[in-house]
């Protein structure tokens, strides 16, 4: 079990090979499990909760194989060497929005839910962006209903519309897609050091390699 404010540390993958067998094993053990517990993060190849790694894999697989540093990356929040949460930051695609990107699969495992790993994570991934892949503006999706754009409010974010009953999480049970950016102030000395609005800000480790054993994160009993 993970302390109340035990700061977590960051991996950012960005090709397919940095993900390794133990690392690819607890992005489908952390998803499942969000998934299971009522996340909103559900894939469109998923069958509704429960979910097995069975389902679980070929949609990781797939994100993974997209990885690229300038078009898409992959940052795993890490406690005790163990995958704690992981999201997708994108750039779009089209030359007259490249300067945007999209943040999305944004997951916290369950066992370390209100610890401050997604705020923390949340937070790297718009360093990363701003800093890293010189994105100027984050958007996001969010599913209505379970508090989650205060959440990302809290973090800077502004809601800019929302698609009525547009996600049905169950027969009777219809949900608001609510569309949020984020504004990315440019980089500067005053950002790249921590401060009392980064209280989880630590210093990124490097993918897993073949050089690297010791910093894949570690499975838990």
């Amino acid at each position: 079990m993970a302390a109340a404010h035990e700061a977590p540390e960051f991996v950012q993958i960005t090709r397919p090979g940095e993900v390794t067998p133990d690392l690819r094993r607890q992005l489908i053990d952390c998803w499942a499990a969000v998934a299971n517990t009522g996340g909103a993060v559900i894939a469109r190849s998923f069958p509704m909760p429960p979910v097995s790694a069975r389902h679980v894999g070929p949609e990781v697989d797939r994100l993974a194989g997209e990885l690229d540093p300038e078009r898409g990356r992959m940052i795993v929040a890490t406690v005790r060497e163990a995958v704690a949460g992981w999201l997708i930051v994108r750039r779009e695609p089209h030359p007259l929005v490249a300067h945007r990107g999209v943040v999305n699969h944004v997951m916290t495992h369950p066992r370390v839910r209100g610890h401050g790993v997604g705020a923390a994570l949340m937070r790297r991934a718009s360093d990363v962006a701003r800093a890293e892949m010189g994105l100027e503006q984050l958007e996001l999706a969010a599913r209505g209903g379970v508090g989650l754009e205060d959440f990302y409010a809290k973090l800077g974010w502004v809601e800019i519309g929302r698609c009525p009953r547009a996600l049905r999480v169950a027969p009777g049970d219809d949900r608001d897609e609510i569309l949020m950016i984020l504004t990315l102030p440019a980089p500067g000395p005053e950002r790249s050091a921590p401060g009392p609005e980064h209280p989880h800000h630590v210093p990124e480790r490097s993918a897993p390699g073949p050089g690297h054993p010791g910093r894949r994160p570690k499975a838990r009993g």
